[in-house]
């Protein structure tokens, strides 16, 4: 696996950024099943999570994303803070050796250092699009999304993680090619 824990400091500003003008929090975003509320308490409920298994440390939640109601009067202050813990928690080649627990799972730490990278990326690209801004994107970041979402590609469909493969040009840019690979249509738009 790779440590891509440089790319995880750029693309973590890039998408709080894009964060920061998430309105309307009605808007539809092209994650499936979410509005920008939606997705942003998707993002809050499972950071704790992923910085947990970063760090080697067991995380309990009370209840389930479905019942959680984290997007109030400071939303974008807890999101800066959890942002800046997933980016600490990652921040070493150490923290994507070995294996971490996420949830009842325990996987490949790199994996989850991806998830987190890919967190960033592709839901960052799904809050830009639903409020109109740009997403600003490494390819070297890009490229590894989408070579992480065609290694888990199958397994994240079936978990309902992913929706199908949006055929892409080989030649569209890393970005465009790592949307495809995780369900998403890089033309998508409001």
């Amino acid at each position: 696996m790779t440590d891509h824990s440089a790319l995880l400091r750029p693309a973590a500003a890039e998408f709080l950024r894009v964060a920061a003008a998430a309105q309307p929090l009605a808007a539809p975003t092209p994650c499936t099943g979410y509005d920008v509320r939606g997705l942003l308490n998707h993002l809050l409920y499972w950071g704790p999570w992923l910085a947990a298994a970063g760090r080697r440390e067991t995380y309990q939640a009370t209840g389930t994303e479905a019942d959680a109601d984290l997007v109030g009067e400071g939303w974008l202050a807890t999101l800066e803070k959890q942002t800046q813990d997933l980016v600490d928690a990652f921040a070493s080649a150490a923290a994507w050796d070995g294996l971490a627990t996420l949830g009842s799972a325990t996987m490949p730490a790199a994996i989850v250092g991806d998830m987190v990278l890919g967190e960033f990326v592709i839901h960052g690209w799904d809050l830009a699009r639903a409020v109109g801004v740009t997403l600003n994107c490494s390819e070297e970041a890009a490229e590894a999304v989408r070579a992480s979402a065609v290694a888990m590609g199958e397994q994240a469909r079936a978990m309902g993680v992913y929706g199908p493969e949006v055929p892409v040009a080989a030649g569209a840019p890393a970005l465009d090619r790592a949307l495809g690979a995780c369900g998403r249509d890089p033309a998508w738009t409001v």
